[in-house]
């Protein structure tokens, strides 16, 4: 192993009872499997080591990235200074609360979720089943699909600031929106939610799960690397139509591409950069503007 960085020394002494891993590839980290190394990643188990770890990161003023399952992020070729701080089956646990509401921890993925309540006959997050990321970053971009949305089911959020303190936001107190939150404007890291919802039958709902998740299948690119929709849906239309009647299925640059199977998805064909994604990006935008006149903006969180 090469020396270990100043920052990288300071952490490992300040945050010895936690797990740490110095110059860990993102690739490893991230559904595209694209990134570099991050100069460190930790993986709290709890709120009082995730609090531990901000106000480490606050006292040596040092960046600081949260990371969910990676995704909806393309994190860069070069990796990142600094701290990362992965979430991903780290903030662990869900239980049931009363006859309709469940609390979930933010690095729950989101289909585990939806099975959890699926087998507690609850109704209400099987649009969920199939969305890969975790329930923190579900609840902070609002992830929705086939016409569901985190915000018709968050009844209350559990929020850590980046000073380590804890607080408790309602639905409306979130101000979601279309693959928004407040909390991509004034920071803050989802720990935990509860959602409400509505008593159904098991088989019921596993069936209707098993019907999206067929629709998935038949309809998304999931044997290749990516980071789910690649673009925000327009006002005027949607993304997937929009890049089509371009002519942009199938659209290559290095070894990104837009999916012939689903043109709302970027994939790696194999060996793709970040570079190569930003690329692609911002050409399928430019030609989609200068066809339609409509600009479509990323949904991928660039690093």
């Amino acid at each position: 192993m090469t020396d270990l960085t100043l920052f990288q020394q300071k952490i490992a002494a300040s945050l010895s009872d936690i797990e740490l891993r110095f110059d860990e590839p993102m690739s490893k980290h991230t559904s595209f499997r694209i990134g570099g190394g991050a100069e460190v990643m930790v993986f709290p188990k709890n709120t009082q080591e995730l609090a531990k770890i901000l106000k480490t990161s606050a006292l040596l003023d040092c960046n600081c990235a949260i990371l969910g399952a990676g995704t909806n992020v393309l994190a860069p070729d070069d990796g990142l200074r600094g701290l990362v701080i992965c979430l991903k089956d780290c903030l662990d646990g869900m239980e049931q609360l009363d006859e309709t509401h469940i609390r979930v921890s933010a690095g729950v993925t989101m289909a585990r979720a939806a099975v959890f309540a699926a087998n507690l006959g609850l109704s209400g997050l099987e649009f969920a089943h199939g969305i890969p990321g975790t329930v923190g970053g579900g609840v902070y971009m609002n992830a929705g699909a086939y016409g569901g949305e985190i915000c018709q089911v968050a009844e209350t959020v559990e929020v850590m600031d980046l000073n380590g303190n804890l607080s408790e936001r309602t639905c409306e107190q979130m101000k979601f929106s279309y693959r928004h939150s407040i909390l991509e404007d004034e920071g803050g890291i989802v720990t935990g939610v509860v959602f409400r919802l509505e008593k159904g039958d098991c088989e019921t709902i596993r069936e209707k799960m098993k019907e999206l998740i067929g629709k998935r299948t038949a309809s998304q690119p999931l044997d290749l690397p990516s980071a789910g929709s690649a673009f925000k849906r327009p006002v005027g239309g949607y993304a997937a139509a929009l890049i089509d009647q371009a002519g942009l299925k199938g659209y290559q640059v290095g070894g990104a591409a837009i999916s012939t199977k689903h043109a709302g998805f970027a994939v790696n064909l194999g060996g793709a950069t970040a570079e190569d994604v930003k690329r692609l990006l911002r050409d399928v935008s430019d030609r989609v503007y200068d066809h339609s006149g409509i600009r479509i903006e990323p949904e991928i969180r660039i690093w």
